[in-house]
């Protein structure tokens, strides 16, 4: 019997994306894959239906689960409390309940500097991964507060460290953190964990970025002193899958940290 057998899980950002190797290509798909094989039934959101298709049938065909998908993109043209409502109100409708709540989405227009800017590329970045996370967060606080459940949402080094390129980014993963820390303060009162991880995931996108670019990955992609990049299912995944067990319930206000396999740190 898995940890979260009978639990229900949101994942943003979640379609099927994998490696040259087979293994799992997007820090959302790892999340999910390391869910599903702990028993938790999932509503996984994104913007290509095809993937989110395609993970679905992988996910229930593989570990007997049921997965609801659902597109959905907050932007800036839409009426995006409306479109993160209807996620949660299918939620419900289908299993229930919700006991966690995964905010992974993102999008942004990384190597554009900062004085090259749009306000729609800088939108993008802060509607896709900010505002979502805000509105994700205020439609299911009911639910998770009746469930006694998690929020786990994710940040990047990006804005810790500066890098070049991604302003909009950094400025949104950002927001994430401080928005976690405040919540994590005002939900531990209705038993709800709050937390964050910080991931530097090999994923598809950058598998491609290094054979297109292997100069430009050099120079920009630095190995973490673990001396290999986080596996999305196995350490990101099953970080994730630790954050939302039962056993587990981490201090008010605290946030964890997750580079490249590193494990936990407070």
């Amino acid at each position: 019997m898995g940890f979260l057998m009978g639990k229900t899980a949101i994942i943003t950002g979640a379609g099927r994306a994998v490696l040259s190797d087979g293994r799992c290509g997007s820090i959302g798909y790892g999340i999910a894959t390391a869910y599903a094989k702990e028993g938790a039934n999932l509503v996984i959101t994104g913007r290509n239906v095809k993937k989110l298709e395609d993970a679905r049938e992988e996910l229930e065909r593989l570990y007997g689960i049921k997965v609801l998908i659902l597109q959905a993109d907050v932007n800036a043209g839409a009426d995006n409390e409306e479109v993160v409502n209807n996620v949660v109100k299918q939620t419900i409708d289908k299993f229930g309940s919700i006991d966690v709540l995964i905010n992974n989405a993102q999008a942004s227009a990384s190597g554009v500097t900062l004085a090259e800017h749009t306000t729609d590329q800088f939108n993008l970045a802060m509607y896709s991964g900010l505002y979502a996370a805000f509105y994700y967060m205020k439609a299911c606080y009911p639910h998770l507060a009746k469930s006694k459940g998690s929020v786990i949402n994710f940040a990047s080094g990006a804005g810790l460290f500066g890098n070049f390129g991604q302003c909009a980014y950094a400025a949104a993963k950002e927001g994430i953190r401080g928005l976690t820390r405040v919540a994590a303060t005002e939900w531990a009162k209705d038993g709800i964990n709050v937390n964050i991880v910080c991931p530097l995931a090999w994923t598809a996108q950058l598998e491609q970025f290094e054979k297109a670019y292997p100069d430009a990955f050099k120079e920009n992609v630095k190995m973490p002193p673990a001396g290999h990049y986080g596996d999305a299912e196995l350490e990101i995944g099953r970080v994730c899958v630790q954050l939302a067990s039962p056993d587990f319930k981490y201090m008010t206000g605290e946030t964890l940290t997750l580079e490249g396999g590193m494990g936990l740190r407070p």
